[in-house]
């Protein structure tokens, strides 16, 4: 059992974590049986006339406004390469008993269309942006503006938007409702093209294309273009501390390295504990690999502006954690912590399949003031928080029970039951060897006996008439005589005494 139930293990692995139709996490991989969550915090601006004259902006973090997420596989397809394609489709249903607070909350933010367009104009003719600001003014919109939780991640009717579509043709992409998250919903995440780990399972779940491209164009190196690692979902199994664990993310536009932190459980399960790296959102100057995807700001922030049609958006954890200790000057009411705004990843290291995770960003607006447009006020330039969210999972239910007893009870079991018969077979092996022993002893002790008396038997022997029968051998220490009396036994006192020059070796063969 110890030479064979290693590879005995390592084979069940494999035959039940590749993507086919008939292994077990094949369907865990294509309909998540436990829901995600996203808790979503928005910075309520507690100050905006006075920003607008150029003070610090005061912020209130509200929420959290839970939502379960969904995640469904469609249009899977097979290829003879060992690929696998698929769109997944995230849908979101607001929780309001996990909730602080209710989608019909008003919330006062930035206005992203007002301050995005506002930049974008910024070096267009005088006419230009004086016919924008008259269009603000005629639609009434404002540098900040209030509105609902649900208008502001799932969409509001805006006829500003159609305006600008008329002024620049093609400069946002949204006709009629605009949403932080109005993307996200009932939409996928693109095609995913992946390996299956049939013809190699260090491959598995590795992604060789999205959207049929192999690497991406919105960075300025070939390195930052680079679409590595998982879709994010599952890893390779038989991880070690060293295993480099990476996914692409489409919403974030780039792939992202993890490294291992420690090793833990998770409901007696065990884990690799990975999060993110410390230069994960670090500007090209504090770390020189990250140079392509600039242009940066402070270290600690990501412009996804050249994947988000041009809008001055920054990715980064939240409450600028990790990032410039310069950007929490800027405004009031951040105070970052990595307990509460850190993201990790639990894995099961043996499966490479995550049992915990929270993957926590914040979304940032670039703002300052643009001559000739007015309502951008006195705004000093500043990456302005919008909000921050924390999407993850953990695995629940009947999959955890699976989980346990076929990767962790099981093997103990089978581990405890090889040092159990090593140990009964060494006792046992004791046991024959002293039983043996004592069964040699024994049976020379009966050859000894059984010799002696052939010897007796066959010694010469002479004759004496009045008393019997002297019969003689050689013995181990010299010859000895022993006495057969056939009548009155008389000659034993002959016997004796023709013995007493042999007397210690006789007496030690009379006594045996």
């Amino acid at each position: 059992m110890i030479l064979t139930t290693p590879g005995f293990v390592k084979q069940q692995v494999i035959q039940n974590v590749r993507l086919e139709p008939k292994s077990k996490v094949f369907g865990l991989w294509k309909d998540m049986p436990f829901p995600f969550s996203m808790s979503i915090y928005l910075f309520e601006v507690m100050n905006s006339k006075q920003v607008l004259l150029g003070a610090k902006p005061v912020l209130n973090q509200r929420g959290p406004y839970v939502y379960r997420e969904t995640r469904q596989k469609e249009n899977v397809t097979f290829y003879d390469n060992g690929t696998v394609s698929f769109l997944e489709y995230r849908r979101f249903y607001f929780l309001p008993d996990q909730s602080n607070g209710s989608e019909s909350d008003y919330i006062v933010i930035p206005n992203p269309i007002v301050m995005g367009a506002s930049l974008m104009l910024e070096n267009m003719p005088f006419g230009v942006k004086l016919s924008f600001t008259s269009a603000l003014a005629l639609f009434g919109q404002k540098a900040f503006m209030n509105r609902t939780v649900g208008q502001i991640l799932w969409g509001y009717d805006d006829p500003l938007l159609e305006f600008l579509n008329t002024i620049k043709p093609g400069m946002l992409p949204f006709k009629g409702k605009f949403g932080l998250f109005s993307e996200l919903n009932g939409t996928s995440t693109g095609l995913f093209t992946v390996y299956t780990g049939m013809d190699d399972i260090s491959k598995i779940h590795m992604v060789d294309s999205w959207n049929g491209l192999k690497k991406l164009s919105y960075w300025r190196s070939d390195q930052c273009n680079m679409i590595n690692g998982t879709a994010g979902e599952i890893w390779p199994p038989f991880m070690t501390p060293s295993t480099p664990v990476e996914f692409y993310s489409p919403d974030a536009c780039r792939s992202m390295t993890l490294e291992y932190v420690q090793s833990g459980q998770f409901k007696g399960i065990p884990t690799f504990r990975y999060t993110g790296q410390k230069t994960l959102f670090s500007n090209g100057t504090d770390y020189p690999p990250n140079e392509g995807f600039c242009p940066c700001r402070q270290s600690g922030l990501l412009n996804v502006s050249s994947c988000r049609y041009n809008v001055s958006l920054f990715l980064s954890q939240p409450h600028f954690l990790n990032a410039d200790p310069a950007l929490l000057d800027t405004v009031v009411g951040l105070h970052p912590s990595e307990e509460q705004h850190g993201f990790y990843l639990d894995v099961h290291p043996l499966t490479g399949v995550p049992l915990s995770c929270a993957i926590r960003m914040q979304l940032s607006l670039f703002m300052k003031q643009v001559n000739g447009i007015l309502q951008t006020g006195s705004i000093k330039p500043i990456v302005f928080p919008i909000l921050w969210f924390s999407e993850g999972a953990e695995i629940e239910g009947d999959v955890v029970s699976e989980f346990y007893n076929n990767l962790v009870l099981l093997p103990a079991l089978l581990e405890y039951a090889q040092y159990f018969l090593v140990g009964l077979g060494g006792i046992l092996l004791i046991i024959a060897a002293i039983l043996g022993l004592k069964s040699k002893n024994l049976t020379l002790a009966r050859q000894r006996k059984g010799s002696a008396v052939t010897q007796t038997l066959s010694a010469s022997k002479f004759y004496n008439p009045g008393s019997g029968t002297v019969y003689s051998y050689q013995g181990p220490k010299g010859k000895c005589f022993l006495f057969w009396s056939s009548n009155k036994g008389s000659g034993a006192k002959e016997a004796s005494q023709a013995s007493k020059d042999n007397s210690s070796t006789l007496e030690k063969e009379a006594r045996f």
